[in-house]
């Protein structure tokens, strides 16, 4: 399977944009930089939008999608969109009862804890992603050279969510079951990867020009468990979009520890979070791997010559490594002064 010839990776749109350029290793004409939760809280323009309308809705609105996604695109100037939903969509577009409650996170109606709860579990249908497929063609349509970036939740950051039922610190519950209850842990495992791979398919094939895989709650195993437990079922949602050709990455948070692993699950770059310094993430992977990150989103509230103090360390930092694209190390915070954002994007591209 090959994307289509009108995509903009085929059509020449976004095949020599900064972005993909250093996505697949090479030098592109600028650092490109875009930001992790880019689109949403810090901006004015999008809590104006959402008035009124549920977290889920926003997401599975089309147009509302699309607007959200467009916005700091057009406010910051960054390199890339990314697509603006959320990883418990597929869930709910199978059937299962979820909602994002605020001031909480994703919240399931019943947490999946036996094999008959597993068994019970629907089915993501292709036809249920059509919503999706229209807010990334509306999106591209208006982001000419600029790539989007498409993503998912990873496995075990979906099934640490399906069996705890709600956010939870330590993960507790997911790492208990695939100990004491191994073969159902697997069965669960391998919903979620399917889900989150025709999730990132269905946004790859409509337009995405990229796609990252997001495990946020993988800094709390050990490598072992990472590899026995979690590693084939992260393989297996990259093995829904691999023979696309499109440049994947892997991000986690807390992952130090884990960045081989990660790295030999999938993906062609590594995302790396504030922990770690960029340098040292190169020299994990044998300098070998194109990186992202990872800028502390701590100083983005820190007086402004502590924080290009900083981003000119990251940048350093990230010269060791084949390539790098600019990020933070975790998300935008919702308090964040987005004029801030914009300066620090001028300040990357004028270095």
């Amino acid at each position: 399977m090959t994307l289509s010839p009108s995509h903009p990776l085929m059509d020449g749109r976004t095949a020599n944009s900064p972005l993909i350029t250093a996505y697949r290793g090479g030098t592109p004409s600028r650092r490109p930089i875009w930001f992790m939760r880019q689109a949403g809280r810090s901006l004015p323009e999008y809590r104006e939008l959402r008035v009124g309308t549920t977290m889920l809705e926003s997401c599975l609105k089309p147009a509302m999608a699309a607007e959200i996604t467009l916005q700091p695109v057009r406010r910051h100037g960054v390199d890339a969109a990314i697509f603006f939903s959320d990883i418990v969509i597929p869930l709910k577009l199978a059937g299962v009862g979820v909602d994002i409650v605020p001031g909480v996170g994703p919240v399931l109606d019943k947490p999946i804890r036996t094999a008959a709860d597993i068994a019970a579990l629907p089915e993501l249908t292709d036809e249920s992603l059509d919503p999706i497929r229209e807010a990334v063609a509306l999106t591209v349509a208006e982001l000419g050279n600029t790539p989007l970036i498409g993503f998912a939740g990873a496995p075990f950051t979906v099934a640490a969510y399906m069996v705890e039922g709600k956010p939870s610190r330590d993960h507790l519950g997911p790492r208990t079951m695939m100990h004491a209850q191994p073969e159902l842990w697997a069965e669960l495992m391998n919903w979620a990867a399917d889900a989150s791979g025709k999730f990132l398919r269905a946004q790859l094939e409509a337009g995405a020009s990229a796609g990252q895989l997001f495990d946020s709650w993988a800094g709390s195993l050990g490598l072992a468990d990472y590899t026995a437990h979690v590693a084939p079922a992260s393989s297996r949602a990259f093995d829904h979009v691999r023979d696309l050709g499109v440049p994947l990455v892997h991000f986690g948070t807390g992952t130090s520890e884990l960045l081989g692993a990660m790295y030999a699950a999938g993906g062609d770059v590594m995302g790396v979070d504030y922990r770690l310094p960029l340098d040292e993430a190169n020299r994990r992977l044998g300098g070998a791997v194109p990186l992202q990150g990872n800028i502390d989103p701590a100083l983005l509230n820190a007086p402004w010559e502590v924080l290009e103090k900083h981003v000119r360390e990251v940048l350093a930092a990230g010269s060791s490594a084949p390539s790098h694209v600019v990020n933070l190390g975790h998300g935008v915070p919702p308090e964040t002064d987005p004029a801030v954002l914009t300066r620090l994007v001028e300040l990357i591209h004028s270095i």
